[in-house]
């Protein structure tokens, strides 16, 4: 419900606040193509329709820009319209990542799946998901996006145990949520970025509520992991979370930063500050 950015989510999803020239969800969808995905179903909820219009199609804004004679931003509005194969599925109350993925079991069917979290940018060479899909092939098995997190960060993740299979990829055996340090079965972290088994459906309805009365992802791997072996890949790349008002700010301005189109005259303007 984006209760951490209030008041500026009051009328507004969080995926769509804006990250330098466009809103988070367009990075995660443009993420999603350029792994070679063309096929995205986006779990929603009430009051997010604006989610659903900025990826339609909007007429008067397209007249208006033809009137105007602006061809470049015309043609960027309609790549929006036109990026990929886009559906739209409603989670009926705000009952847990777990419960959001169970919402898309119908669209899904028996293939394996990518899960990515609207909230999340991922920035790197080889699209984060597209080395999941990679890492994933060859083993038929849930792999999931892991790094590894300061101590005093711990106990803001689920962290998982397990033994390494090479340099980045770990066979999992033990996934705890948001444990103590001491408690801890390492300092590898999950960051919101998965292609799971369908089997992982199974295993959320065996899965109970947990914190807040949500039913947690991680709590229904665990279930899945006596069935089927989890992987996990310590990912190249850079993961920016966008999960409250600080973290959003900063990642705006790194961004920007780095914008071509922006970056130099920002740093001209923050010398004078």
């Amino acid at each position: 419900m984006g209760t951490r950015f209030l008041p500026l989510t009051k009328a507004q999803p969080k995926e769509m606040l804006p990250v330098v020239d466009k809103p988070v969800i367009q990075y995660v969808v443009e993420e999603a193509i350029s792994a070679g995905i063309e096929d995205i179903l986006i779990v929603t909820g009430r009051e997010k329709r604006a989610i659903e219009d900025h990826f339609d199609e909007s007429p008067e804004l397209e007249r208006t820009l033809e009137h105007k004679h602006n061809n470049e931003l015309l043609k960027s509005m309609r790549e929006i319209t036109n990026m990929a194969s886009l559906h739209y599925v409603r989670q009926k109350s705000p009952s847990g990542l777990a419960d959001a993925i169970y919402c898309a079991r119908h669209h899904i069917g028996d293939e394996s799946f990518a899960v990515m979290l609207g909230d999340t940018i991922n920035i790197a060479d080889v699209p984060l998901v597209r080395q999941l899909i990679d890492a994933h092939k060859p083993l038929g098995a849930s792999v999931i996006a892991v790094e590894r997190v300061s101590q005093e960060k711990i106990s803001d993740y689920g962290i998982v145990g397990g033994h390494m299979l090479g340099e980045r990829l770990i066979e999992i055996d033990r996934l705890v949520e948001k444990p103590s340090p001491k408690n801890a079965p390492s300092d590898i972290g999950i960051t919101g970025t998965y292609i799971l088994t369908p089997g992982i459906f199974e295993a959320i309805e065996q899965t109970e509520p947990g914190v807040n009365g949500e039913i947690q992802l991680t709590d229904a791997l665990r279930v899945l992991a006596k069935k089927e072996k989890i992987y996990g890949y310590l990912f190249t790349g850079k993961r920016y979370d966008v999960g409250d008002m600080l973290l959003w700010m900063k990642v705006n301005l790194e961004l920007s930063l780095k914008s071509e189109k922006y970056g130099r005259q920002l740093r001209e303007f923050l010398k004078t500050l």
